[in-house]
């Protein structure tokens, strides 16, 4: 479960508060595609190879507090050697053009929607976003991180070990990783539902159109039944 805590000037909620995880056995690997990217984005952060073996027992172990997920950035507070850090990281956001090239993307094809809203994020999304302008997917040299150890490497063990959480929370909800570009869940669903309003009231709507408009009522109706409520007002 996630706490959300408003915030921000668009009176859309600002920060996103993921619990701590449990200590978990075997490897840091990520289930998706994107998952493993953003791995791999981490391994290329890294100073070396020591490091990161060490991160990965450290993100296993449980000793990181709940990572507090807002626009470009991200903090956690670490048990490591007896003491307690703070690490915090950044991670560069869309600008406004990369923004609306990636609503216009996730516009164009129905499913879409409906997708990221199941927990998916397609391939070829990622791939047209890139192309219109909008790179999601970050690579190691973006990932900026600080923490309150006396460590000289940059990122430190518990700046990746805390960049491999944010990993696991990535892997598990594509909507983390918008949250870090600077387009979170509730600002992407109030740019369609901005969008889609015109074609609603538009006599010479398209098949494509309606078909969109439907995908994205399919999609707020299976955010409702996720949060447990009813739909019979969206029918």
């Amino acid at each position: 479960m996630t706490v959300t805590e408003a915030g921000g000037r668009t009176g859309t909620p600002s920060r996103v508060v993921h619990p701590r995880l449990p200590a978990r056995r075997g490897g840091a690997r990520a289930a998706t595609w994107w998952g493993r990217a953003w791995l791999r984005a981490v391994e290329e952060a890294a100073y070396d190879e020591a490091d990161l073996v060490a991160a990965r027992r450290l993100a296993r172990s449980g000793r990181i507090g709940g990572i507090i997920v807002d626009r470009g950035s991200f903090v956690a507070a670490v048990e490591d050697d007896g003491g307690l850090w703070t690490t915090s990281g950044t991670v560069p956001v869309l600008d406004d053009a990369a923004r609306d090239a990636f609503v216009e993307t996730v516009a164009a094809e129905a499913g879409r929607v409906a997708a990221l809203m199941a927990g998916d994020l397609p391939h070829t999304l990622v791939e047209h976003a890139e192309d219109a302008g909008a790179e999601l997917l970050p690579y190691g040299g973006e990932l900026g991180a600080t923490c309150t150890c006396e460590s000289w490497t940059d990122p430190c063990v518990h700046a990746l070990a805390v960049l491999t959480q944010v990993g696991w929370l990535v892997d598990g909800d594509p909507f983390v990783l918008l949250q870090l570009r600077g387009l979170p869940r509730e600002d992407l669903l109030a740019r369609l539902h901005a969008r889609a309003d015109p074609v609603e009231e538009d006599p010479l709507a398209t098949d494509d159109d309606t078909a969109y408009d439907a995908a994205l009522r399919a999609a707020r109706a299976l955010d409702l039944l996720a949060d447990g409520q009813g739909i019979d007002h969206l029918l």
